[in-house]
């Protein structure tokens, strides 16, 4: 594999005027177990002459060993596209990123660079740990405009400016904003000027054990201490102002709001209420009102749910509706009996997609299944080691 990836980056190097490549691995947004990893070079500017013969000549004896297949894109003929499987003796790689805690996971990232390119590479790669990434400007605007709302905070160090680390300083003081930075491999200035601001720092090529590498040494101090978010004040701020550009001072850019009142934006309401994963004295209570034992029916459920992640991603694969609806009844039923508030949300929302007509969205809804029920077996476990 190292030798096919090394062959594409030094064709692509030798041929191209570009001063800067990104190599993009992508798989299903649902990939749990195996799947097809994507290994592509987009927009390489080189001839597609040049490229077909690389591609069909010097790399398809590598691909053959791989089981890979070329990828043509007849409207980006310059583009460079590979698919290779995962065989089974290759998925240990994958948990080489498995995160050690897993409230470490689904974590709200701002990415912002001056690359496209680059930041839709971080976006993948964060999306792996299953994180929530807004990517520039635009995004940021559409999330509200609140610097407090995110777990990280990711920019390119070529774009701050004095002004816009005195605000992210500010902003730490009422929050546990995480402020990366992100370096090309040869400056050597960046941490000696901004380390009493930033977190850490990110240096480029970017690569998947980076990012992970990044969380375990941004999240395992608070992991350890078990420290919880609280927000102290909603923040709301038009970042482009202070970043690259003369500072002004203006009111309007700056404004803090007592998230107690009523503006606040529905993620914001929704967080009030957040579900718990496992309501123990709920589902005690549930099941003496029937004549059960919540022991038995913890034990039950584990019996009837363990690892039927794999079977709901199945029939979401085949589109199996009736099954669908019949899991969801099932899931539903046993998750109201046992207090799993955040499951029973989760089978809420997979039956309205049936309501209203969204059943395309269904894959996106296996990896979050996987999660929740990972969560959930957790919880339950540890309650059945303590009685």
């Amino acid at each position: 594999m190292a030798s096919l990836i090394t062959k594409i980056l030094a064709f692509v190097f030798q041929n191209t005027a570009k001063k800067e490549i990104v190599l993009s691995l992508s798989a299903p947004k649902d990939f749990l177990y195996k799947e097809a990893i994507s290994f592509e070079i987009k927009d390489t500017d080189i001839a597609k002459e040049k490229v077909v013969v690389f591609l069909e000549e010097q790399l398809k004896k590598d691909l053959i060993l791989h089981d890979g297949k070329i990828i043509f894109d007849d409207e980006n003929p310059s583009t460079i596209h590979i698919s290779i499987p995962f065989k089974l003796n290759e998925l240990g790689n994958r948990r080489h990123y498995r995160l050690p805690d897993i409230s470490m996971l689904g974590k709200k990232v701002l990415v912002i660079c001056e690359s496209q390119q680059v930041a839709q590479s971080i976006q993948k790669m964060f999306k792996y740990f299953l994180y929530d990434i807004d990517v520039g400007y635009d995004e940021y605007k559409k999330s509200g405009s609140n610097l407090m709302q995110y777990d990280i905070l990711l920019i390119e160090e070529k774009l701050i400016t004095e002004e816009f680390e005195d605000l992210v300083a500010k902003v730490q003081e009422d929050t546990s904003l995480k402020y990366v930075l992100l370096e090309n491999s040869n400056n050597h200035s960046v941490e000696e000027k901004n380390s009493h601001i930033a977190s850490a720092h990110l240096v480029k090529p970017v690569l998947q054990e980076s990012i992970y590498e990044l969380i375990i040494s941004l999240f395992s101090e608070d992991t350890k201490n078990r420290n919880i978010r609280v927000d102290k004040n909603k923040i709301i701020i038009n970042i482009e102002n202070y970043i690259n550009k003369n500072f002004e001072n203006s009111e309007e850019r700056f404004i803090k709001k007592d998230p107690s009142g009523d503006d606040l934006p529905p993620a914001k309401q929704k967080n009030k209420s957040e579900k718990v994963v496992l309501d123990i004295a709920g589902g005690e209570k549930n099941a003496k009102q029937v004549g059960l034992s919540y022991k038995k029916e913890l034990k039950k459920f584990l019996e009837h749910f363990d690892h039927s992640d794999i079977y709901f991603r199945q029939i979401v694969s085949e589109k199996s509706t009736w099954q669908i609806k019949e899991f969801c009844k099932d899931l539903e039923k046993w998750s109201k009996v046992i207090g799993a508030q955040r499951m029973l949300n989760f089978a809420d929302e997979v039956s309205l997609l049936f309501v209203y007509d969204k059943l395309d969205t269904l894959p996106l809804y296996t990896a979050k299944y996987h999660v929740e029920l990972k969560k959930l077996i957790m919880e339950i476990n540890h309650y059945l080691s303590l009685v």
